[in-house]
């Protein structure tokens, strides 16, 4: 028996690179425009890809079609200390994933080496061809590094711990390969690592790009591959799908946390299914209807939900004429018969960037976090007439093929992902949308905005961001992005603090770089020495660090501490003389001429602000 999950994994931050899209934001903008984002090459770029067109044009259905990233094997290799030969004999694919496994903690508003708790990995890798085309022809390459450091960087098995080592993670490492369910299976294998407290946070994903990118296929009737590079899932005319490469990467932390903490929430992994096929199906490649509604209901139960309440299931959707209708019977009988007809649409990111593998299941994570976010359903392309062996009528689902706004019900919005690799492995999570997030608290009038790099152009760089995020987000709560630009993000040698009252005064400050305002420093990192100077009698005033007290609540209470602690040697409430009322001013300003109340408000004063300083981490040496 199954228990439901009372909480649920929140999905805290993300990043990804896909077929046409560097990273989420584009990705997102992408599906919601219905943009198939799959190339076709031509002859030139097929030779200069290394390819005998004449060759492979002997054999009949060459289709040159194939979702591909842009440039990557570019890779800062200096950020992340490793030598220049070791990076050129890495595989690009652990070289992408460590960038992006960077990315999607900034993105979650966490740096790892600040970070109190263990962060966890899980992660999968498609199979290597760098090696075979990049690496086995240069021995002059591979005996300068030596072979221990190649295959390293050419094994699957050092993918999740380069990351670790790198990042300095401290939760599990793990290796996932089940074919093209990897990321999924990673994503349920790191909610269970999060239920049983074995980490914190985790990041799952994988990656997968072969080499040479700009390369087709020979299609094969029966085969998953589509004979005019199209991916039309569930259509009548759907005879399979296309390669392409990509990454996702998901940051995930338990629920009751991340919202403790104010994280940022996509949306809320309630439920995980993961089983295998076992022997039961046509063959070993085959898919099993059973198999795949096992692990559905799995994770509807885990979930506690019911199925009619799920209005949106991001299918596996390789638009193969058999796997269709078989994925489509297995979700009728995990759903049941109960369900209103056109109760739930169902879609395939494959229609828009060809299947990526190994990361074919976090690619449809992120596109249904989204989706829950924005409250808005992409649409599945190349939907024209349903697949005739797909009984659509019968069943409460329909393919949702034009963007459509995602009406709440009554049940938060809800959501099934689904992944299943060739051998068996599925998996299946069931999202809710996040909920409503208490706004921040009133902060302090003045926000300093703090960045830095490695470099100084780094640093212009994420200065120009910076500047572009505000302009585009005019409504975001300037002491939120003040708080992860402190807290959330690494610190290097290059950097720039900005001090501003709003956005609008944030915009312009950057825009000008008034130098009153804006300062930039370069300095070695490291722990220079404190020390805590106060100025004696003849420095008070009346209202001394008034603004302090009225905004910062630790300095407040450290002065009430304080004054409580001298009111019975003075016979006076020290806050009277410090902070009076406008017409007890002169009157105030007198009682701090003597000494036996200047020395103790001073002191009150001077001890409650080093105690501020310190809660800022800010310590005397």
């Amino acid at each position: 028996m199954i228990e439901a999950n009372p909480e649920g994994i929140a999905i805290i931050g993300m990043t990804g690179r896909f077929p046409g899209a560097a990273n989420v934001s584009e990705f997102w903008q992408n599906l919601i425009g219905g943009m198939e984002s799959i190339s076709t090459f031509t002859d030139e770029e097929l030779v200069a890809s290394g390819l005998d067109v004449a060759v492979i044009k002997k054999i009949p259905g060459y289709v040159p079609t194939r979702g591909i990233l842009k440039a990557p094997e570019w890779f800062d290799a200096e950020f992340f200390g490793m030598n220049p030969k070791e990076a050129e004999v890495t595989d690009p694919q652990q070289r992408l994933f460590l960038e992006a496994a960077w990315e999607a903690l900034e993105d979650a508003g966490y740096d790892p080496a600040r970070f109190a708790g263990s962060i966890g990995v899980y992660a999968g890798m498609g199979n290597n061809t760098y090696y075979l085309n990049n690496l086995h022809s240069r021995p002059d390459l591979t005996n300068l590094v030596g072979p221990m450091i190649t295959m390293m960087g050419n094994e699957k098995d050092f993918l999740a711990t380069r990351v670790a080592y790198k990042l300095n993670l401290r939760g599990p490492a793990i290796n996932v390969s089940t074919a093209c369910s990897t990321s999924l299976v990673a994503v349920c294998q790191a909610c269970q690592s999060l239920l049983n407290f074995q980490c914190d946070v985790a990041l799952a994903g994988a990656v997968s790009v072969t080499f040479p990118q700009k390369r087709g296929y020979h299609f094969q009737e029966g085969g998953i591959t589509s004979p005019d590079g199209h991916c039309r899932a569930f259509d009548a005319q759907a005879q399979g799908t296309v390669s392409s490469d990509g990454l996702g990467i998901v940051v995930l932390k338990r629920l009751a946390e991340a919202l403790n903490d104010g994280d940022q929430i996509y949306a809320v992994i309630k439920g995980i299914g993961l089983n295998n096929d076992g022997a039961s199906k046509g063959s070993f490649t085959a898919p099993s209807v059973d198999g795949q509604a096992e692990a559905i209901v799995n994770a509807q139960a885990f979930a506690g939900f019911d199925p009619a309440s799920i209005s949106y299931v991001e299918t596996h959707g390789t638009g193969t004429p058999l796997g269709d209708p078989i994925e489509i019977a297995g979700l009728a009988q995990a759903f049941g018969s109960v369900q209103a007809k056109k109760s739930c649409a169902i879609g395939s990111v494959k229609t828009n960037i060809g299947h990526l593998d190994t990361a074919a299941g976090v690619a449809g994570l992120i596109k249904t976090a989204l989706a829950l976010k924005y409250k808005m359903l992409p649409p599945s392309l190349h939907f024209q007439e349903p697949n005739p062996r797909i009984d659509f009528a019968n069943s409460p689902f329909f393919v949702n093929s034009k963007l459509t706004e995602w009406k709440p019900g009554a049940t938060p919005r809800r959501a099934g992902v689904s992944s299943f690799g060739l051998g068996g492995t599925n998996a299946h999570v069931v999202l809710e949308e996040a909920p409503a997030l208490e706004p921040s608290s009133a902060s302090r009038s003045w926000h300093l905005l703090l960045l830095s790099a490695r470099s100084s152009a780094a640093l212009d760089a994420a200065t120009a961001n910076l500047l572009a995020y505000l302009k585009a987000n005019p409504a975001v709560n300037l002491a939120d992005v003040a708080f992860t630009l402190q807290t959330g993000r690494g610190v290097f040698n290059h950097r720039r603090m900005v001090v501003c009252r709003d956005v609008n005064d944030a915009v312009k400050t950057l825009e000008t770089i008034d130098s009153k305002r804006v300062f930039t420093q370069q300095q070695e990192l490291k722990e220079a020495p404190v020390v805590f100077m106060f100025p004696g009698q003849g420095a008070q005033y009346v209202n001394m660090a008034a603004s302090l007290y009225n905004t910062e609540p630790v300095f407040k209470a450290e002065v009430d501490h304080c004054v409580k602690v001298v009111q019975p040697l003075l016979d006076l409430d020290l806050r009277l003389v410090l902070f009076p009322q406008s017409e007890q001013v002169k009157s105030a300003e007198e009682q701090l001429l003597q000494t036996r109340i200047t020395q103790p408000a001073l002191k009150v004063i001077e001890y409650a602000l080093a105690k501020l300083w310190m809660s800022w981490v800010i310590k005397p040496q």
